[in-house]
């Protein structure tokens, strides 16, 4: 299938690892001319280097951290109007039953406020144009615990969805994809670093009885993000091994 992605401009973020590379490899695979950005240049050269060498397509790096209140300004400038940005920063947060405020203003800033300020200064661009995409990764919809960055992706979730209603007519479609455990840098450092255990909670959780891969969240990304899914929007699709339990 033609995914009709060919010369389409499109910004990565958290693009260093884990999902993030996956997401980038499968859009320039179909032609999109990304651009890449996290904080750390010496992973997105070898990043880069790498959808080179597959593609021929050579993405341009933005280092930025995304929590300074210049940066969605600054990435802007640096990497220029887009037709798709995908929303892929940030990191997830300790559970705690009461947590301090700084912990919650800090998850909320990580997976909330700096998701919406980057939108916020890419979209007059796809306004003006009248074609847009956004797809935002955000985190599980059955939290297991309290969790300031997990709030915070439900509250993702709500704005995207009204966002969606706003600009449906405009051509631009936002959406929303909640991953479960995938394979990825953080999950197997952070948060699963013992095979027993992991195996345990996989078990116990994911009907499908394995961690997802990068790759087949990062399809879903690349097809939400193309001209074929002009009738999608306003959606949370997870891609979790059926780890979901109830209707959203």
């Amino acid at each position: 299938m033609d995914l009709k992605l060919a010369g389409k401009t499109c910004l990565v973020t958290g693009a260093s690892a884990g999902i993030g590379v996956g997401i980038a490899r499968s859009l320039a695979r179909e032609g999109v001319r990304l651009t890449i950005l996290a904080r750390r240049r010496e992973r997105l050269e070898e990043v880069a280097e790498g959808i080179a060498a597959e593609t021929g397509l050579r993405p341009a790096i933005v280092v930025a951290d995304l929590m300074d209140r210049d940066a969605p300004a600054a990435v802007l400038a640096a990497a220029g109007p887009v037709d798709i940005l995908i929303n892929n920063a940030g990191l997830s947060s300790k559970p705690e039953i009461i947590a301090a405020d700084e912990i919650w203003n800090a998850g909320f800033d990580l997976k909330f406020t700096t998701l919406r300020r980057l939108t916020n200064a890419f979209l007059p661009s796809m306004r003006a144009q009248r074609w847009g995409r956004i797809v935002n990764i955000t985190g599980i919809v059955e939290p297991y615990a309290t969790s300031a960055a997990l709030t915070a992706c439900a509250a993702v979730h709500a704005w995207a969805k009204g966002l969606s209603r706003d600009l449906a007519k405009e051509g631009i479609t936002i959406n929303c994809i909640p991953p479960g455990r995938i394979n990825s840098e953080q999950i197997r450092s952070r948060l699963h670093p013992d095979p027993v255990v992991t195996q345990h909670y996989i078990d116990q959780n994911i009907p499908i009885g394995r961690f997802g891969e990068p790759e087949e969240l990062a399809d879903l990304v690349t097809f939400l993000a193309s001209p074929r899914a002009g009738y999608i929007t306003g959606t949370v699709i997870p891609v979790d091994g059926g780890m979901s339990r109830f209707a959203m």
